[in-house]
């Protein structure tokens, strides 16, 4: 557990600083582990129960009595499809889970370079649709990016997710987001080059222009109900930036939320950094509102 007490953004820094990710595949998957999860010192106070599956990590409150009909949700992880797994992520569902009651899933889908583009989307699609209806899509990051290709498809194969929650969501690689390079010095968790190494990793040759690389090009009028995450010294800031406003030029309903000084995957160091819960319940009040709307529809 990497603290026992409230913290501060300078302090998150330290850690990331103290943490490089490596150079490998497999150097970057232990380090991001060691970032995130830390040592086994201690365990968290929770009220959820997590099943544990080969596909993934599903987390649910231990009192959910009363919210049978809550949609689950379905987060992809982070980590630029080369590291991450459901355990580095599994506290921002403990969030969801303990206060909000989602249900939580967490897959466990195919990592490159050893299993290249569209494995991750393939596997995303299948979890998702295995889902209870209705289900809500969510992710940070490479994440994001696949919880947005996978919802699109979903829409199209004519059973669209109720919402999309997306954590600075990696959109685009065509060129819409000309502040990557600026703000390279501001972001302590990703840089445009290495951003986009772990991208070659993953999609290999396909054309940066391609909607499936970049989502943001794909016809945006066809998203559900979609709320954005992400900080202001971010990276991958201009990427969300132009989904929301492309989605909204096609008349999606697209709601943004910028906050200054959160960090890139800044949700993960939930329940110990204010910005991080807030974060997470403001995703998640969005998604009790959709939730909301459509039982009183169905009783209508």
């Amino acid at each position: 557990m990497p603290f026992e007490a409230p913290v501060t953004r300078e302090r998150l820094l330290r850690r990331i600083r103290a943490h490089p990710l490596g150079e490998t595949p497999e150097e970057m998957r232990r380090a991001f582990h060691d970032l995130v999860v830390g040592p086994a010192t201690g365990r968290m106070r929770r009220q959820v129960s997590v099943a544990e599956d080969p596909g993934g990590l599903t987390v649910r409150s231990v009192d959910a009595s009363g919210f049978t009909a809550m949609p689950r949700i379905v987060w992809f992880h982070g980590g630029g499809y080369v590291f991450g797994s459901p355990e580095t992520h599994i506290r921002p569902a403990i969030r969801l889970a303990e206060h909000h009651r989602f249900t939580v899933r967490l897959p466990r889908y195919r990592l490159a370079p050893e299993h290249p583009w569209p494995a991750q989307r393939d596997d995303a699609v299948a979890e998702a649709e295995a889902a209870p209806a209705p289900v809500i899509l969510a992710g940070d990051s490479a994440g994001g990016h696949l919880a947005l290709v996978t919802a699109l498809r979903m829409v199209r194969a004519g059973n669209a997710p109720l919402a999309l929650l997306l954590f600075s969501p990696n959109t685009d690689r065509s060129g819409l987001n000309t502040g990557r390079a600026r703000m390279d010095a501001l972001d302590p968790m990703v840089d445009d080059a290495g951003d986009r190494r772990l991208a070659r990793m993953c999609f290999g040759d396909m054309a940066d222009d391609h909607p499936e690389v970049s989502p943001v090009l794909d016809d945006l009028s066809l998203l559900p109900p979609t709320w954005i995450e992400v900080g202001t010294p971010e990276v991958l800031h201009g990427d969300a930036v132009a989904l929301h406003r492309r989605a909204t030029e096609q008349g999606a309903e697209v709601h943004l939320h910028e906050t200054p000084g959160l960090l890139h995957m800044g949700q993960l160091w939930q329940p110990w950094w204010g910005e991080a819960t807030a974060s997470i319940d403001r995703a998640a009040a969005f998604a009790l509102s959709k939730a909301a709307k459509r039982r009183n529809e169905a009783a209508a």
